[in-house]
């Protein structure tokens, strides 16, 4: 059983800085496409970024240049530094998992789809104005 456990969420202001971090258990980590999702009130959930076994990652436009997503195999452990911080990335975020082979799409207005299979329960950014 895949379990994806968020924290480091909470409330900063404008220009201000935050750490998401996802702990995994249940698979081998180092296997999986893992990614960041966010969903704002009232809006679709939208992907923020991917980081594959290889390391190769992708953003969408939105994030790209303020937010970082890393992971950490022998902890386990999947990060996304968030810079920069805008009223705008305030949302519910959340972690994703699946295998390897998964498609991840940016699409031409520079969004980022794909779909995982597994997901975490989310950590809630606020972020004030």
């Amino acid at each position: 059983q895949v379990q994806l456990v968020e924290s480091g969420g909470g409330s900063v202001q404008a220009g201000g800085s935050l750490r998401l971090s996802c702990v995994a258990s249940g698979y081998t980590y180092s296997s999986y496409c893992m990614g960041w999702f966010r969903q704002a009130p009232g809006k679709e959930r939208e992907g923020v970024a991917t980081i594959d076994d290889d390391g190769n990652f992708d953003y969408a436009d939105s994030v790209k240049g303020r937010f970082t997503i890393s992971k950490d195999n022998a902890k386990n452990t999947l990060y996304l530094q968030m810079n920069s911080l805008k009223p705008e990335d305030t949302g519910m975020y959340y972690c994703a998992a699946d295998g390897r082979d998964l498609v991840v799409v940016v699409t031409p207005t520079g969004e980022l789809e794909a779909d995982f299979s597994y997901w975490g329960q989310g950590t809630q950014v606020t972020v004030s104005s």
